[in-house]
C-alpha cells in the first residue's frame, strides 16, 4: 500500500466519521443541551481515548518548548471553528450553515497558492467546482429559509479557522510530531476554550441518562478523536487541498445515514451531487495520472483514416 493511497483512505475516513456529527449531536440537543456544553464533553471525553492510544503506543506525552505556542494556536482554530459553526446555528438553518462550511476546500487552494505559492492547477480547479456543485444539490433545505448577515459571518469565521488549521499542521514546526500526540494537545487546547466558556457563563448542561452518555462518548470517538488523527496523517501523506477536497465525503455519510437511520428519500437531486462528490474525488486520487484512464478510452475510438483517392 502506498503512501498516497494511504492519505486517500484515511482522507476519505476522517471525512465520513466527521459526517457522522449529526447522528450524535441532535438526540442530545433534543434532551436540552446546548452547544457550548455539547462541544465541551465531546472534547473532554476524547482526551482520554487519544491518551489512551498514546500510551498504547508506548509513546510519553513530553513535547519541545518550542512546540507549544503552535500547538496551543492550532487548537484554539479547531476550537473556533466549532464554536463559530454551532453559533451560527442560532441564526441560520443548521443545513444552511452545513452547506456553507464547505468553502473551506477553496480556501485551502487559495492559501497554499497565496501563501505557500502552490500551484493551482486546472485540475484543482474543476474538482472544487465539482465538489461544491454536487454539495449545493445534496442541500435539502427550507426554500422559505433566508440567509442571516450574522450567521453567514459565524460560518465564514469557522470555515477559515478550519482553513488554517489543515494548512498549519503541514506547514509548522509540529510537522514531525507524531501524529496522536499532535491530536491529544490540539484537543487539549481546544477543550479550553469551551471550560473558560463554560465557567464565564456559569451554565453548563450534563447528560443526565445513559442514552445521552453513550451519544456523547460516540461523538467523542468517531467525529472527533478518529477523524481528527485521520485527517492529520492524511495531510501528511498527500498535502492539505487533497486532504480538503476529500472532505465532501462529509455530506455524502450525511445523506446516506439520513437514507439508512432516518428513513429518508434519495431523490434525483441527491443522487446527482452524490455523482458529481464522487467524480470529483475520483479526480483528485487520481492526481496526475488521470490523463491515463483518458487516453484508453480515446484508444477505444480510433480515427478513421481517409482514403486518398
Amino acid at each position: 500500500m502506498t503512501s498516497k493511497f494511504k492519505g486517500y483512505t484515511l482522507g476519505v475516513i476522517a471525512a465520513a466519521t466527521y459526517g457522522m456529527n449529526p447522528l450524535f449531536t441532535l438526540p442530545l440537543y433534543k434532551e436540552g443541551m446546548d452547544p457550548n456544553s455539547v462541544l465541551f464533553f465531546r472534547y473532554l471525553m476524547a482526551l482520554p481515548i487519544v491518551a489512551v492510544m498514546i500510551k498504547a503506543r508506548r509513546r510519553d506525552f513530553c513535547v519541545n518548548p518550542r512546540q507549544l505556542l503552535p500547538l496551543s494556536v492550532l487548537g484554539l482554530l479547531m476550537g473556533l471553528s466549532s464554536l463559530a459553526l454551532f453559533v451560527s446555528y442560532n441564526y441560520m438553518e443548521a443545513s444552511i450553515a452545513s452547506t456553507m462550511l464547505f468553502v473551506y476546500p477553496i480556501m485551502v487552494a487559495l492559501i497554499m497558492a497565496v501563501v505557500y505559492h502552490e500551484k493551482l492547477t486546472l485540475q484543482t480547479v474543476i474538482c472544487l467546482t465539482m465538489a461544491i456543485a454536487g454539495i449545493i444539490l445534496l442541500y435539502n433545505g427550507n426554500g422559505n429559509a433566508t440567509l442571516s448577515a450574522a450567521g453567514t459571518a459565524w460560518v465564514m469565521v469557522s470555515s477559515l479557522s478550519y482553513s488554517i488549521y489543515i494548512v498549519g499542521v503541514n506547514r509548522s514546526e509540529l510537522k514531525n510530531l507524531p501524529t496522536i500526540k499532535l491530536t491529544f494537545y490540539i484537543l487539549l487546547a481546544g477543550f479550553m476554550i469551551f471550560a473558560v466558556k463554560a465557567a464565564i457563563s456559569g451554565h453548563l448542561a450534563v447528560p443526565h441518562t445513559t442514552a445521552m452518555w453513550a451519544e456523547a462518548l460516540a461523538l467523542a470517538a468517531l467525529p472527533t478523536a478518529v477523524s481528527l488523527i485521520c485527517t492529520t496523517v492524511a495531510i501528511q501523506y498527500i498535502g492539505s487541498t487533497a486532504t480538503a477536497i476529500l472532505g465532501v465525503f462529509e455530506p455524502v455519510t450525511a445523506v446516506i445515514f439520513g437514507v439508512l437511520v432516518f428513513d429518508e428519500v434519495l431523490t434525483a437531486k441527491d443522487t446527482a451531487g452524490l455523482l458529481l462528490i464522487l467524480v470529483a474525488v475520483t479526480l483528485v486520487v487520481s492526481g496526475s495520472n488521470i490523463h491515463r484512464p483518458l487516453m484508453a478510452v480515446r484508444k477505444m475510438f480510433p480515427k478513421a483514416v481517409r482514403k486518398r483517392l
